[in-house]
């Protein structure tokens, strides 16, 4: 294992390349997604079985997944290295680089606006790093921690379960979004908590009972996700997960898991106000973006 000094940039560096991962994941899934299932639509409300199989056997998809793949080692890495609070926020740098990458695609020239908001999300999430990796603490995990945790999976996915079964069939992309961004924020939550007891050496079925609960919801995110890029484009979608996937996994490292308990207060404000800016940035992006106001215009 790395020196403590060296292990937080490590981290970081890890996170960094799982976000160039993730978003090119997202850009190949989207493309596949769209182009098979959405070609001539603005919106379609949702993916049904047979085609989501159907997307097992397109190439631009599967070169997607594979990023998503490297994405997640990267991450699972960075996490091992360094506390949750200091890992996951880096993830909102995808939202950037897919923006970019996107509009190079589609030949949609950014304008001064986008590259502001660009500027201000990257001010948000360095601001954000740099207070927590020198103030978040690694702590040990206990079996009450991992049990909250999954407690509170289990509730929010019953929630989701009466949300959708009482929709009717009317669900949009920010649904999908929002839900993904939040089942994503548990699977980044129970990653974390996974990988620790591994460390600390408490492997018992409370460990392997958080590793289904992972898995569970990483299934099910993805499906969010699928039919998210089927009614709009990537940048909207890594948009909102970088808001949200965050903002749930910070929130459990702080409430539940206690990684922000040896910070200052003026640390605490400072990476508070940091995150407040990261996030005003995503959503100014979300709204300015061209490529964004061309797909609702449409």
């Amino acid at each position: 294992m790395f020196e403590p000094e060296l292990a937080r940039p490590i981290a970081i560096a890890l996170a960094v390349v799982g976000a160039i991962f993730l978003a090119l994941g997202a850009q190949f899934q989207n493309d596949a997604v769209t182009e098979h299932h959405a070609p001539k639509q603005l919106k379609l409300k949702s993916l049904h079985i047979k085609q989501i199989l159907d997307l097992l056997r397109r190439p631009r998809w599967l070169a997607g997944t594979i990023f998503m793949g490297l994405a997640i080692v990267s991450q699972l890495s960075a996490l091992a290295l360094a506390p949750l609070i200091v890992v996951q926020p880096i993830g909102a740098i995808a939202l950037i680089i897919t923006s970019i990458l996107n509009a190079r695609i589609h030949k949609v020239k950014l304008d001064p606006r986008t590259f502001g908001a660009i500027a201000l999300t990257m001010l948000g999430v360095s601001g954000f790093v740099l207070f927590t990796a020198t103030s978040a603490t690694q702590v040990k995990l206990d079996d009450s921690m991992l049990l909250q945790v999954v407690g509170v999976l289990i509730a929010v996915v019953a929630v989701f379960g009466v949300l959708f079964a009482t929709s009717k069939g009317r669900v949009g992309p920010l649904q999908y979004i929002f839900g993904a961004g939040v089942l994503y924020g548990f699977v980044a939550s129970l990653a974390k908590v996974v990988i620790q007891r591994i460390i600390q050496g408490d492997i018992n079925w409370l460990t392997l009972l958080a590793t289904f609960a992972l898995l569970a919801a990483a299934v099910l995110g993805g499906w969010f996700v699928q039919n998210a890029y089927a009614a709009g484009p990537p940048d909207l979608v890594i948009a909102g997960l970088t808001v949200i996937d965050p903002a749930v996994a910070v929130g459990i490292a702080i409430v539940i898991l206690g990684e922000a308990s040896s910070a200052a207060a003026g640390q605490v404000l400072g990476f508070g106000v940091s995150g407040l800016v990261a996030v005003l940035g995503v959503l100014i992006l979300s709204k300015v973006h061209p490529q964004l106001s061309n797909k609702q215009e449409v």
